[in-house]
C-alpha cells in the first residue's frame, strides 16, 4: 500500500486490525461495589526501657503525690490515681514519645490534667511540682518493688 492509500482508507482496512474479538483467559470477579479494605497499621516501635509494667503497677492504689495546691482534693480522689509521666526532654520525652515509665508519679486525675493541659501554672511551677512529687515517690516505690521481688 502506498501512503496515499493508507491515509484515504484509514486504518480500518489495514493489516493492524484484529480479525477476532479479544477474549479473557480468566473470568472477572463478581463485585458488589467498592469493597473496603482494612487499614494496614504498623505496630508501634519497641523502645527498650520505655515500657516497664512494674513501674506502672507500683502506682496503683497509691495516693496522689503531686498534690498541686488549689487543684488536688486529696484522699477523696484516691480512686482516680493514675501514673503521670514527666513532660520534659531531660526525662526522655520527645515529639510523639512519652518519657520512660521509670519517670512516673502517682497523681489524681485533676493534678494530671493540670500538669498536662493546665494553664493555671507556669512551666517552671509544673516542673517543680512534678520533681518534688518524684523525689517523694522514689523511696516509696523502691520499697514497694523490693517487696514484690
Amino acid at each position: 500500500m502506498k501512503k496515499a492509500e493508507i491515509s484515504a482508507q484509514g486504518l480500518r482496512n489495514s493489516s493492524l486490525m484484529r480479525s477476532a474479538p479479544l477474549t479473557r483467559k480468566t473470568p472477572l470477579k463478581a463485585t458488589t461495589g467498592l469493597a473496603r479494605t482494612p487499614f494496614k497499621r504498623r505496630a508501634p516501635k519497641k523502645r527498650p526501657g520505655y515500657h516497664e509494667p512494674k513501674y506502672l503497677a507500683a502506682c496503683r492504689g497509691e495516693p496522689c503525690y503531686l498534690q498541686i495546691p488549689g487543684v488536688c482534693r486529696g484522699e477523696c480522689e484516691r480512686d482516680t490515681v493514675v501514673h503521670c509521666h514527666a513532660n520534659w526532654s531531660a526525662y526522655g520525652k520527645g515529639m510523639g514519645i512519652k518519657a520512660k515509665d521509670i519517670y512516673t508519679v502517682p497523681g489524681c486525675f485533676r493534678c494530671h490534667q493540670c500538669l498536662d493541659q493546665g494553664f493555671s501554672l507556669t512551666d517552671d511551677q509544673k516542673r517543680a511540682a512534678w520533681e518534688w512529687a518524684y523525689n517523694c515517690w522514689l523511696p516509696v516505690r523502691a520499697a514497694k518493688l523490693q517487696e514484690a521481688a
